[in-house]
């Protein structure tokens, strides 16, 4: 898996007054949800060979770096737009999915 550090945009996305936080890593051709306290990415390769124990998924290592460098962008998102902002979120992920597996 090639990824171009300089071509990732991560995306803190939170949710006011609750705090809480989703994350997100735009690559060129995709669009991922991490989540860092369950050391999860909807990326295929994290199914294929993080959960095997083989190697760890780039975009959390991305995610880990830009947090650590404070080099990410937030935006900011009332607490009533968190249930259609997954609902979005997902529905981005899905179609991305199938459109590369086609």
């Amino acid at each position: 898996m090639i990824c171009d550090f300089n071509l990732t945009r991560v995306k803190l996305h939170l949710f006011i007054p609750s705090n809480r936080k989703l994350w997100t890593i735009i690559t060129k051709n995709n669009e991922y949800w991490l989540d860092l306290d369950l050391d999860y990415c909807t990326c295929k390769y994290y199914f294929f060979k993080t959960l095997s124990g083989q190697h760890n998924c780039i975009h959390l290592k991305i995610l880990n770096d830009r947090i650590r460098t404070n080099n990410y962008e937030t935006i900011k998102f009332k607490d009533n737009e968190y249930d259609d902002f997954l609902i979005s979120l997902f529905k981005d992920i899905l179609s991305w999915n199938y459109t590369l597996t086609k």
